[in-house]
């Protein structure tokens, strides 16, 4: 693939991204405070967003957060209800975290982003409690959940691994993969190899690298505590739910549910008194559950 091809792709699909949610302006975010964490690399930061308790601890036990992106789309913040709903929860704090998108910055640079910001909170042990530090991500930000807690750092780090409808295979093209329930209108194929074309072109990448497809990493490299959310309408949900099945054969504590009447992302744009709106209230509840063990 021509290098300026991925680029005018990406933009297309930003372009009818903006256009969509213009007519829906996201509510603004409810954060403590902005960080600007240290970057490995030169003269840069990495943002994110603090949402802390109401009643703090200290060192507080810490949550990182990954939003969802398609590895593209800039949309940090977007995990604002659920951040919130965590800190008011649980004595978590939760750090959502803004990384690099693609093509600009492809693989690496996503999961070199979260290696960063778990490193500074090791190294904080007076404001962070190093025996609980847990992780969760939504879509392209659980695929970096599950690399993060399952491959980058030893088994023993994290506490709990919460992910919600993460693509964890991207070495299966995208048009192989069909929805459990069919009724809905998934994302296209064709959209979807952009995404993973943009983060992950193949070649000169090996899309079977367990940090590009956690679903390659061994069962036991994981935490013991996991939450894994699946939807009946997304053509990712079978290769989730496959690994949830794997994680229990090797002895993990494993919730998993799949959300009927429910498509990729749902859960940000629900309507008052719907399926949606009960399956999104279920499925951080259940975030909360998890993270109280």
């Amino acid at each position: 693939m021509h290098a300026n091809i991925p680029d005018d792709l990406a933009n297309a699909v930003r372009q009818i991204r903006s256009a969509s949610a213009s007519a829906h302006q996201p509510p603004p975010t409810h954060q403590n405070e902005v960080f600007q964490v240290p970057s490995r690399d030169p003269n840069r930061t990495i943002k994110i967003h603090v949402y802390r308790p109401p009643n703090p601890i200290s060192p507080s036990p810490v949550l990182l957060n990954f939003h969802g992106s398609g590895f593209i789309i800039p949309m940090h913040g977007s995990d604002d209800a659920y951040a919130l709903h965590i800190a008011q929860e649980t004595p978590y704090t939760v750090l959502d975290v803004q990384y690099r998108l693609a093509p600009e910055d492809p693989f690496p640079a996503a999961p070199n982003d979260a290696e960063d910001v778990l490193k500074w909170v090791l190294s904080r042990p007076e404001e962070f409690d190093a025996e609980r530090v847990s992780v969760s991500g939504f879509s392209a930000g659980g695929n970096l959940a599950l690399g993060l807690a399952g491959h980058t750092f030893p088994p023993g780090i994290f506490r709990h691994v919460l992910v919600m409808y993460p693509p964890i295979d991207l070495y299966t093209t995208p048009g192989e993969k069909i929805a459990p329930d069919t009724s809905g209108n998934p994302i296209p194929a064709e959209i979807a190899e952009v995404f993973n074309a943009c983060y992950a072109p193949s070649p000169p990448l090996d899309r079977k690298n367990p940090l590009i497809s956690p679903g390659f990493i061994p069962g036991e490299k994981f935490p013991d505590n996991v939450l894994v959310i699946t939807c009946a309408l997304d053509t990712l949900c079978v290769e989730a739910e496959g690994l949830a099945e794997k994680l229990k054969a090797a002895g993990k504590r494993v919730v998993q549910r799949r959300m009927e009447r429910c498509d990729h992302g749902w859960d940000k744009d629900v309507k008052p008194g719907t399926v949606q709106e009960k399956a999104k209230i279920e499925a951080y509840d259940l975030a909360v559950e998890m993270l109280k063990t």
